[in-house]
């Protein structure tokens, strides 16, 4: 007879290994990345003093390349433009009639865009039960109809937004741009939300004979599909066809601008999509690859020939950490506790998949510890360790706890060297004010001498 090998292979704990590794090393380069964004966005306290480094400091007259020239003149002149704009932002004087004005608008756009939400969500929620009613009967026809549903409405409902929260909060020149952000994002992330629900409970996922991970796998490709096709033709309509309309019917000169917003929560849409579907389908992300790649193209094409630069005035250092903090937060950390919950409490299938037969995707290092202590009795302290390092709960508490202390002790130092650089700039102008005092005494006892 054969004997059983040292250290026998186990491929489903293989399986949930690498996809835990992989969410690791994203979650530390996302850590790492949002505090370097926030240490570099927020480090100095204000730009009171960028407009005239910007004036007098700005060139670098080691270029001489006409090209370079070119990009360097229109990268200080967008930065100028972005520094007047906040000033002027904050400079601005409403009476009291303007600012209920802006607050009803406000909070009009923000009770439209919540509403949407809601109704988006409920669209979804008896769609999806809908074509759970028609898979049961068995018609193949309906089901294809009923299941892109779903897949079209976290991409479609964002761009017939504008028509409502959108177009009220363009009424309002001084409505922050985060705000904007948000509207769009809480509307797609409600959606995947009940999604990642309905997918949990299996109630209108497929038929009770199919494998559910097989059809939530499914569903996550039909995601990316319908995102591709749907980003394809609101670059073809929302920005070529809007610029001939301007262009050729209307002879106008301006084109339609490039919404910067809406094009970053598509990659944090995106990017969630294969986060959520990397334990069922372990090709999405090379999918995903290719579809970057084809868009980069694509959008950059459409930027260069159709759009403009936006009105609206876009920091780059404090928008990049936004965005950022978009990806970790609501996107990173609901697609990592969606998984979570998945390998620790949902049963898998008992007729395909790698983990069948068991009771949770997580049983599946227990059951290799347990192989490993009887094919190999000298290693029995392995399962010691196992049992009261990797199945005791208070690691994941511990190792949580650690890397919340690590962004909080980072959120703090950034703020006291905000503090002490505030601190600096007051003892800068104090001395300014004490060295024109004394001009101004010297001045006078000049005057009288």
């Amino acid at each position: 007879p054969h004997t059983a090998p040292p250290l026998p292979y186990n491929m489903p704990l293989a399986y949930v290994f690498s996809v835990g590794v992989s969410f690791l090393l994203t979650c530390a380069l996302l850590v790492y990345s949002m505090s370097r964004s926030f240490g570099e966005s927020y480090r100095v306290g204000s730009s009171a003093g960028d407009l005239a480094i910007k004036v007098f400091c700005a060139w670098d007259f080691k270029v001489i390349q006409r090209r370079s020239v070119k990009l360097q003149c229109e990268n200080i002149c967008t930065q100028l433009k972005e520094l007047l704009a906040e000033q002027r932002c904050h400079s601005r004087s409403r009476t009291l009639c303007q600012r209920l004005g802006h607050c009803t608008v406000l909070a009009l756009a923000w009770a439209l865009s919540l509403s949407t939400a809601l109704g988006c969500a409920l669209a979804v929620h008896y769609f999806s039960e809908h074509m759970h009613t028609v898979s049961a009967v068995g018609s193949a026809a309906p089901v294809l109809g009923c299941r892109s549903v779903p897949s079209c409405s976290p991409t479609a409902a964002p761009l017939l937004a504008p028509a409502t929260g959108g177009g009220l909060g363009a009424l309002s020149e001084g409505l922050p741009a985060l705000l904007l952000l948000s509207r769009n994002l809480i509307l797609k992330m409600v959606i995947l939300g009940l999604l990642c629900y309905q997918w949990l409970s299996r109630r209108v996922v497929c038929s009770t004979e199919e494998c559910w991970e097989t059809c939530v796998g499914q569903e996550l490709y039909r995601f990316v599909v319908m995102d591709f096709i749907f980003t394809l033709l609101d670059t073809l309509f929302g920005e070529l066809v809007w610029r001939l309309i301007l262009e050729k019917r209307l002879k106008r000169k301006r084109r339609p601008e490039f919404d910067i917003a809406r094009n970053v929560l598509e990659l944090i849409y995106g990017q969630t999509l294969t986060w959520l579907g990397i334990l069922f389908t372990p090709l999405l992300p090379a999918v995903q690859m290719v579809k970057l790649l084809l868009l980069f193209y694509v959008k950059k094409t459409s930027l260069m020939q159709n759009c403009q630069s936006p009105s609206k005035p876009w920091q780059a250092s404090h928008m990049s950490t936004v965005f950022i903090t978009l990806l970790c937060f609501p996107s990173f950390l609901g697609a990592a506790i969606f998984l979570s919950y998945t390998i620790w409490s949902v049963r898998p299938s008992e007729t395909c998949g790698p983990f069948r037969g068991m009771e949770t995707i997580y049983k599946s290092g227990k059951t290799w510890v347990q192989v490993l202590e009887k094919s190999n009795p000298n290693i029995t302290w392995f399962a010691w360790v196992h049992q009261h390092v990797v199945e005791n709960t208070f690691l994941l508490f511990f190792v949580s706890g650690l890397l919340l202390a690590v962004i909080y002790f980072t959120v703090q130092v950034v703020k006291g060297q905000r503090r002490i650089m505030r601190l600096l700039r007051e003892q800068i102008a104090n001395e300014g004010a004490d060295k024109a005092f004394l001009i101004q005494k010297l001045h006078s006892v000049y005057e009288q001498r």
